[in-house]
């Protein structure tokens, strides 16, 4: 059996897009990625897959060339289906993020504590008749976005309220801007809604 030489110089970075995107925070496999990403595109190009790479937001991921029906039960990459709550919360971070790009930005990364996180989206979730229930809920969809990969915990703290969240870019990928905007009129109408009932 023939053994190649050498690894390919940049078979690093492909495993590691195959577990998930790769972040500009991940120095030194970012750096390799920019380095071969002509020679990775093409290599991924022969397995069905497609290099997505957003230098300036600095993340980049593979997703399917093929359809699923030719790829007869074969995937590449882990496939997670979200729940409509955990699409919610997925879209109102990144309405997060769209305001903190919008606004005077000194810091590169959006960094919010838990605690913010369950203030910004409680207005758009249906209360539940316990408020412990409720709070609850809300903490299983963070912790279910952190999971997923769109969010990432960068200071445990013993109050979990306090715990620290970067919100990692790579949701814009998941949410463009046309979905944001339909979605956001869906979640203001709802929003709208709910306190007028409380008001009532």
């Amino acid at each position: 059996m023939n053994i190649p030489d050498k690894i390919l110089p940049y078979t690093p970075v492909f495993i590691k897009l195959l577990k998930g995107p790769v972040e500009y925070v991940e120095k030194s496999a970012w750096e390799r990625l920019l380095q071969y990403k002509t020679e990775l595109t093409r290599f991924v190009q022969q397995l069905g897959l497609t290099l997505v790479l957003d230098e300036e937001d600095g993340y980049a991921y593979l997703k399917h060339t093929i359809s699923e029906e030719d790829e007869a039960g074969v995937s590449w990459m882990q496939r997670r289906p979200l729940t409509y709550d955990e699409s919610v919360l997925l879209v109102l971070l990144r309405d997060m993020m769209a305001e903190f790009e919008v606004g005077e930005v000194t810091n590169r990364e959006l960094i919010k504590k838990r605690r913010e996180i369950k203030e910004y989206a409680e207005l758009f979730f249906k209360e539940n008749a316990s408020r412990v229930k409720f709070v609850k809920e809300l903490d299983r969809l963070i912790d279910r976005a952190e999971e997923n990969g769109f969010l990432d915990r960068i200071e445990n703290n013993d109050i979990s309220d306090e715990q620290k969240f970067r919100i990692k870019k790579i949701i814009k990928a998941r949410v463009d801007g046309e979905i944001l905007d339909q979605f956001k009129q869906q979640l203001s109408e709802h929003a709208a809604k709910r306190i007028q009932h409380r008001q009532s």
